[in-house]
């Protein structure tokens, strides 16, 4: 399943009808988006039962945690396990939200067909920008609260009106309770980066309006839902805890939150080890903990775009790569010496003949797309027999 191409749902479908069993209730399901890094917004693997046929990148893997959960949301709450009537609710749910994500143009291409007008909708849900440049060059691409979208969802399966109205208040609650944890330590960078994740992830409120007060306190004393409650702790479990690091009136603030949500201390105590638990397992990939410079920042973004794309598209790539027999030739140079200004105009010119014969390649082919070229070059030798780099030792021996 490739949730970069059309048809994924489809094949998510297909997947999830041998699987219908593994979740018999919102905390089993729960737990296990927790694990999987999507009720914290930060997205590190799949449920198990998902086995990707290639490394996933970080929005593909929420593309199908966010899938996921609502049609396992679905399930528990309408005891209704087809398909195809989720898709159907789901895109009514989106409606409602106003939050469709199709323009004319998209709507257009994609037809009537729900599962692809669903798939147009998850991508403009999951990543930050509608703009492809920057979902290309943006280090951090993913919005970080798209749990919200299911709890959201949870509510309007039961609820016939005010779900916007519910989104909005889930989105002040969640950003409030994240700035008063930000507000009970001593801020760093990493914390910043944390904020302004969250401020570009909201959705249904305005945050040049947003204003912060104690208020939020009395919403959430009152506030019904064992989920979002849960939630709400967790989110502000991953605020004080992302450094790594603890203290006393952090102690006193998550505690204090999770009295107000009515939580058993037990249960407060829990999300504590399992948001540390978290860290110790994932600290090293997680985005805004990463204190590059922007320079590296975005090589290591661009790197990781390159070798999806020639991970998609290898064996097109080695057959038009082995048929040009001088761009192997300096290509193969290229990685014993330096090739002079003409050899590597040579080497430009054909690599972006062979980009416009594949489609997905077509970032190459944008302003700046030469850039992108070096990586690329770095990374051929992945494409081609061992003869291409004499020294490359092949670890499986």
């Amino acid at each position: 399943m490739n949730p970069s191409a059309s048809g994924w749902i489809d094949k998510y479908g297909h997947l999830v009808k041998d699987n219908l069993d593994i979740y018999d209730d919102f905390r089993e399901l729960y737990v296990d988006l927790k694990k999987t890094g999507f009720v914290y917004g930060i997205n590190v693997k799949t449920p198990n039962f998902i086995v990707p046929e290639h490394t996933l990148s970080e929005d593909e893997i929420a593309k199908i945690n966010l899938l996921t959960s609502l049609f396992f949301t679905y399930k528990i709450e309408t005891k209704n396990s087809d398909f195809n009537s989720f898709l159907e609710s789901v895109l009514r749910f989106y409606d409602q939200l106003e939050v469709s994500g199709l323009t004319f143009l998209s709507k257009l291409f994609s037809g009537n067909k729900t599962s692809t007008k669903l798939e147009k909708l998850i991508e403009s849900r999951v990543y930050l920008e509608d703009n492809m440049l920057s979902k290309t060059f943006n280090s951090i691409i993913t919005n970080s609260l798209l749990f919200i979208d299911v709890l959201t969802y949870k509510y309007h399966l039961t609820n016939i009106k005010g779900t916007k109205e519910h989104a909005q208040l889930l989105e002040f609650l969640t950003i409030n309770t994240t700035y008063y944890a930000l507000n009970s330590k001593e801020i760093n960078k990493s914390d910043e980066r944390l904020a302004q994740l969250f401020e570009a992830s909201l959705t249904f409120v305005d945050f040049e309006k947003q204003t912060f007060d104690g208020t939020y306190r009395e919403k959430l004393v009152t506030n019904k839902s064992e989920w979002e409650n849960r939630y709400f702790l967790d989110i502000a479990c991953l605020t004080v805890w992302e450094d790594q690091t603890f203290e006393y009136q952090e102690s006193e603030f998550i505690h204090g939150i999770g009295r107000d949500l009515k939580i058993p201390e037990v249960s407060i105590k829990r999300a504590l080890v399992e948001i540390t638990d978290f860290f110790a397992k994932n600290a090293h990939i997680v985005p805004f903990l990463k204190d590059n410079n922007l320079a590296v920042q975005f090589y290591e973004s661009m790197a990781k775009v390159v070798d999806k794309l020639i991970s998609r598209n290898s064996k097109r790539l080695k057959k038009e790569l082995l048929e040009s027999k001088e761009l192997v030739a300096l290509l193969t140079k290229s990685t014993i010496k330096d090739l002079d200004e003409e050899e590597k105009k040579k080497v430009q010119n054909q690599l972006i003949d062979i980009f416009k014969s594949i489609p997905s390649l077509a970032i190459f082919l944008l302003p700046g797309g030469a850039v992108l070229l070096p990586i690329f070059i770095k990374l051929i030798p992945k494409l081609l027999p061992s003869a291409f780099d004499d020294n490359r030792v092949d670890k499986t021996k």
